[in-house]
Formats: C-alpha cells, structure tokens, sequence
C-alpha cells in the first residue's frame, strides 16, 4: 500500500541520483579504483583529446534517455 504512495518520490530521487552521478567528475575520479572506468572519467578523457564523434553520440544517447524518460512521466501523469 505504502509504495503506490512514495513510488513518485522514489522515481525522482533515482532520477536526482543519476544526473549528478553523471556531473561528478571530481569524486568519480578519485574514487574509481584501478582498472575501472566511469561515464564521466570516459567523457573526460574523449574530450581532452579532442571532442570526436564518441563524445558527440554519447551525449546525444543520454540526452534522448533523458528526454524520452521526462516525456513518459508527464505522460503517464497525465493519465
């Protein structure tokens, strides 16, 4: 009973989580350990280089999620 009730809250914080996971690049940095490789350390290298096709795609891919996921909620409600 009570999750039909907070799923709303529990949607969104998920959401909250994985857009600033995706904005610290200072602790994703300091704390991966060796071998391992976040989004955001990954975007960061690909930039410094050079911006490619790869950083371009990757941000197209998580701006689309982003939208489509936005365009779902408003949609569902509405219902």
């Amino acid at each position: 009973i009570t999750l039909p009730i907070i799923l709303p809250g529990v949607i969104s914080g998920a959401f909250l989580a994985f857009t600033l996971s995706i904005d610290d690049i200072i602790i994703s940095f300091f704390t991966t350990g060796p071998g391992s490789t976040t989004f955001p350390i990954k975007v960061m290298e690909l930039t410094k280089t050079g911006v490619t096709p790869d950083v371009n795609a990757l941000t197209t891919l998580v701006l689309v999620v982003t939208i489509g996921i936005t365009v779902l909620t408003q949609r569902k409600k509405r219902v």
